[in-house]
């Protein structure tokens, strides 16, 4: 059992230390021997978790979804809002997804590794929202769920990038409140508008109701 924590510690260090290198250096620039260095690891120990540097950048890039994750709302429009800035917030402290936000867009990363995977699994978890959303009679007969899933996946994508070039995403959560503030009008039933909380502190409010090893974001542990 103490091998099996100590694999799973270390995984998560190499994990953590290649997210910041992709971020900082994007796909190409990205070495091995910076992965290592950052996670203080041996090579051995990278290599037994990650054969190679497409295997890490795929890893890397499966970890992303999983930081959208945010207590379940009744209302099911505000639970995607609440994944946007939940995920808007974490960009600005978190490592690791910065580096698999950066892959995902990097024009550089190699076909061997799939970015377009976390698209397909965000679009998958919001389209399950947003049908439910529709049942429970949150949104205008005209919307069409995966339609507008992709929409919002691709206006985020966009918008984090835009703020991350002109202020390191310090605006981030104000520009998803103007994102929020455009869609929900032509997707919500217009009872529904005035409940929903958008606000540019949304994300920082969410995760304050989270565990706290889940709201503040822990150190690697080097093993």
């Amino acid at each position: 059992m103490a091998k099996q924590e100590r694999a799973i510690r270390t995984r998560r260090a190499i994990l953590e230390a290649a997210g910041a290198v992709f971020d900082e250096h994007g796909y190409t620039s990205t070495t091995i021997a910076m992965v290592l260095e950052r996670a203080e690891v041996t090579k051995g120990a990278l290599y037994f978790h990650f054969p190679s540097k497409e295997s890490l950048a795929q890893a890397v890039l499966d970890e992303q979804v999983p930081f959208g994750a945010v207590p379940p709302q009744t209302c099911k429009v505000q639970e995607i809002i609440d994944m946007t800035f939940v995920v808007g917030e974490r960009l600005l402290s978190n490592s690791l997804l910065r580096g698999s936000v950066r892959l995902a867009v990097d024009q550089e990363t190699p076909s061997s590794v799939d970015h377009g995977e976390p698209f397909r699994q965000w679009a998958e978890r919001l389209t399950v929202l947003l049908e439910l959303a529709r049942e429970r009679g949150e949104l205008l007969p005209t919307v069409r769920p995966r339609e507008t899933v992709e929409m919002i996946v691709g206006a985020f994508t966009g918008i984090q990038l835009m703020s991350r070039a002109l202020t390191g995403r310090a605006d981030l959560g104000g520009r998803l409140s103007v994102l929020w503030s455009h869609i929900l009008p032509s997707i919500a039933v217009p009872g529904l508008l005035q409940h929903l909380d958008s606000a540019a502190d949304r994300g920082a409010r969410v995760l304050a109701t989270l565990d706290p090893l889940d709201a503040e974001e822990r150190e690697p542990t080097h093993v």
